[in-house]
């Protein structure tokens, strides 16, 4: 009888999980999208993790299963930077499994379409709204919204543990994190959240491989000097200005307070301060010159962003995927543009599809998002955030990670002027580790698509180099840039399909 009973109550033990564990999921799985009348080629699921119930502390998430072989695919986190624009810039505008075409009135909602070149073609992915408010993460508490970067990292991995209790059938995937811009800070550290965790007996166990940095900050010092060296590289400046330049500053550029840095370097603003810094080769917008504005220390390339002839979803402003601007980030408070510019209406900002299909209440509700009356407007890029930038240099955290044998891609669009590739070939190369596949180009539909360096320690570095004029009538109207994946698709998926398959590039 006493073995019967243990029986039973094991068995309903085993039934307790089994509820509990499929409900989530179920109860987030997204049926249907207004604007789309496809078949979804595999499951979507949204929703909120609470991370902290008494303050209400709410993270959410967009999850893509892999089209491919979700059992076994590895599962991608995918953080957009800012700091403090959500996630959803990525599934939108660059590797989401949709493309958005633009709506025919202002009253009707974007047309969606499969998008050939989705990550979710080879891995599931998770799109993070990180830190909480951003996007549609929420806390009922507005402490919450002062934050910085370890705080993001311990929230992220918090909601990543949870996030893998409601899908436990993924827990033994290969997992990897990745990002853009800023994420250049959050990814390390989050990764290195993981690791810990995971030392310290933490469940589940998250089964981290490696980590993903498009066009990401890293370091005061190797990114405050990468500009003048490509700005002289790409042929922006002359030889002879980089001489003086160089001389003057004695070859540090981005903190050299001397009358003669500071002259020579206020010739190399005024050469380069007409380009779209995001990607040196596309249009500009001259809309309004910096007279408009009451900062004097803004660059006037935010006013000037570029246009493009692709049918949607390249915006015409891209403020918020970085900070800074042709600046180090330094240790304190990080403030956003919405901050700097207050109520000022700034040209080129176009974010409407976005912004209109997010806040749409049909879509907010067909995606599991609290209603705007509750958390307010969805906005690519928050002010509400008063956020530190507390890590120091992230080339510690990389060292680290590395050594301990976690794979590593550091890539970059090689004619974005933000984080120029120069800072980050830089900083990993410095950091000593034995060449093991000497610089050489990696191909793509049979035709050089940018760089590559490979270094022991499963550290590579990648840049994604720009189509030519001429090209640009045959295949895709986009160069690549900040964001890599927006511009160049076809290669993105090339070689991010590679890495997780740990194929070489």
């Amino acid at each position: 009888m006493r073995f019967l009973l243990k029986v039973l109550a094991f068995v309903t033990l085993l039934l307790g999980f089994l509820i509990t564990t499929e409900s989530a999921p179920q109860s987030a799985l997204i049926t249907k999208l207004p604007g789309f009348s496809g078949t979804f080629p595999s499951k979507h699921y949204s929703g909120y993790v609470t991370i902290d119930k008494e303050h209400g502390k709410n993270l959410w998430y967009y999850f893509v299963e892999s089209e491919m072989n979700p059992s076994k695919d590895p599962v991608v986190l995918w953080l957009n930077g800012g700091p403090g624009c959500s996630s959803m810039d990525g599934f939108v505008y660059e590797h989401g499994p949709f493309n958005f075409e633009p709506a025919k009135t202002n009253y009707s909602l974007p047309l969606l379409h499969l998008n050939p070149y989705s990550w979710s073609k080879v891995s599931n992915m998770i799109y993070l709204d990180s830190p909480v408010g951003v996007g549609f993460s929420y806390s009922k508490n507005e402490s919450d919204y002062i934050t910085g970067d370890m705080k993001t990292a311990v929230d992220s991995h918090a909601f990543l543990l949870k996030w893998f209790q409601m899908f436990p059938e993924f827990q033994s995937n290969p997992f990897y994190i990745s990002g853009e811009s800023y994420a250049g800070v959050y990814v390390p550290t989050l990764a290195s959240e993981v690791v810990k965790g995971n030392k310290e007996g933490l469940k589940p166990a998250l089964n981290l491989k490696g980590y993903l940095v498009g066009n990401g900050v890293a370091d005061s010092m190797y990114d405050g000097n990468a500009l003048v060296p490509f700005a002289h590289g790409m042929g922006l400046i002359s030889d002879q200005l980089f001489e003086n330049v160089t001389k003057a500053c004695n070859g540090n550029f981005y903190d050299n307070v001397s009358p003669d840095c500071e002259e020579q370097m206020a010739k190399v603003s005024m050469d380069i301060d007409r380009l779209n810094i995001y990607n040196i080769l596309e249009p500009c917008y001259h809309g309004t010159s910096l007279s408009a504005f009451d900062i004097k220390s803004l660059p006037s390339t935010l006013l000037q962003l570029g246009k493009t002839e692709k049918p949607l979803a390249v915006r015409k402003r891209m403020f918020g995927r970085a900070w800074p601007v042709r600046a180090p980030i330094l240790p304190g408070i990080v403030p956003s543009w919405s901050q700097l510019l207050a109520d000022v209406s700034v040209p080129c900002i176009d974010d409407r599809v976005a912004t209109a299909w997010l806040n749409d209440p049909a879509i907010r509700k067909a995606i599991h998002a609290k209603e705007e009356s509750e958390i307010g407007r969805w906005e690519l890029c928050t002010g509400k955030l008063s956020f530190h930038h507390d890590a120091g240099s992230m080339i510690s955290f990389h060292r680290n990670l590395t050594l301990s044998g976690y794979r590593a891609l550091i890539y970059s669009g090689d004619h974005d002027m933000c984080v120029p590739f120069t800072g980050s070939e830089a900083w990993t190369h410095s950091l000593g580790y034995k060449v093991i596949d000497e610089w050489r180009a990696w191909i793509s539909n049979d035709q050089v698509a940018g760089y590559t360096e490979g270094y022991a320690n499963n550290l590579t570095f990648l840049t994604i180099k720009a189509l030519n004029h001429n090209s640009l009538l045959k295949l895709e109207k986009w160069l690549p840039r900040h964001t890599v994946p927006e511009y160049k698709p076809r290669e993105a998926l090339d070689f991010y399909s590679r890495f997780l398959a740990g194929s070489k590039i």
